[in-house]
């Protein structure tokens, strides 16, 4: 998930494990380790785009790294502080960086993207059953954390208030696996009432909330994308078609780096030709604008040099288009089904 909800739950798994010995130092620390899995976007600078996007929530975020890095950090903050009276052990230390390590990736397995925890086996762990951004989860949590932070140390209050953070936000992540099953079981039944053909359907939801739902639908010739929100009146969910188009690759996707992407994308893809260039579009991300063909996460497939190249294309979303784009959400969480038609970038 974003780097705030991951130093807030760092810290407040910090403080839960050895709050009681350390105070706030165990805040600070835990934050801090919260963070560490997400520097594998450094890798960006220096790798090619392919690379990195295999690279993203690889091993950092496994439960190797979790036991490697959190044994050496113990170790390094003991001698840092062990001059100092009635400080931590090393055992103590460690299992602090090892809880606030872990959570990270796990926490991370409910997204779209997910980790490959059990690195170095070849296995991508997704739940999709929140998003990468879920205000619901991160505020009240942050909220919390914040008040035991600034209660006095060592007191059954600070405890309270850091435990009711972990728990609140671990009973709305419980709370999130069931409107998954819910929504699936509402857009399989909209397809059958329709007597659509399909075979396979992956929801998650959309950006921000747990309210609005979205699922990609594959058929034989084309992947159909509906929404669903929980407060819709109608409860007919309209199918949008995007041809696969896929045998345009056919001649490439032997390709090294070609076949690196397809395996990252599980099959959730389509194939469009810009201005004589192939893009692939995941699915998996969403898109701009109900129907278009804008979608979230874009690559483009480039010929040079005797190989073929992926190049990821930039988002044209920037800043400026957000408080448009949750206007926009908001009707549509609401039950406007009209809203997600209106185009979000130009």
């Amino acid at each position: 998930m974003d780097s705030l909800t991951q130093i807030v739950l760092g810290a407040a798994v910090g403080e839960a494990t050895l709050g009681k010995k350390v105070g706030n130092k165990a805040m600070l620390w835990g934050a801090i380790a919260g963070t560490i899995p997400d520097l594998d976007v450094i890798g960006r600078s220096f790798l090619d785009d392919i690379t990195a996007l295999e690279w993203h929530r690889g091993i950092s975020h496994s439960l190797f790294f979790s036991i490697v890095a959190s044994i050496a950090l113990g170790w390094l903050l003991h001698r840092f502080h062990r001059s100092r009276k009635n400080e931590a052990t090393a055992k103590q230390w460690t299992w602090m960086f090892f809880m606030a390590l872990v959570t990270h990736p796990l926490l991370d397995c409910h997204t779209t993207w997910g980790t490959q925890f059990f690195w170095p086996l070849d296995l991508r762990i997704a739940y999709n059953n929140i998003n990468v951004v879920d205000p619901i989860y991160t505020i009240p949590f942050l909220v919390l954390v914040i008040a035991a932070l600034v209660t006095r140390r060592g007191t059954k209050r600070r405890a309270k208030l850091n435990n009711l953070g972990i728990i609140l936000s671990s009973a709305y992540m419980l709370l999130t696996i069931g409107l998954k099953g819910l929504t699936f079981h509402t857009f399989k039944n909209s397809l059958t009432d329709q007597n659509i053909d399909y075979t396979s359907i992956s929801n998650r939801p959309t950006m921000f909330n747990s309210m609005l739902w979205t699922a990609n639908v594959e058929t034989k010739d084309s992947f159909l994308i509906g929404y669903y929100s929980f407060f819709d009146k109608d409860k007919h969910i309209s199918f949008i078609g995007h041809q696969k188009d896929q045998y345009k690759i056919d001649s490439i996707r032997d390709e090294p780096q070609i076949k690196r992407l397809l395996k990252i994308t599980k099959g959730w893809y389509v194939i469009r030709e810009k201005e004589d260039t192939l893009m692939l579009c995941d699915l998996r991300f969403g898109e701009f604008e109900e129907g278009s063909d804008e979608f979230v996460f874009t690559h483009k497939l480039v010929h040079r040099s005797g190989e073929w190249i992926v190049e990821q294309v930039d988002p044209k979303f920037s800043f400026a288009d957000i408080p448009e784009f949750m206007a926009v959400l908001s009707e549509r969480i609401r039950g406007d089904k009209e809203a997600l038609k209106k185009p979000l970038i130009e």
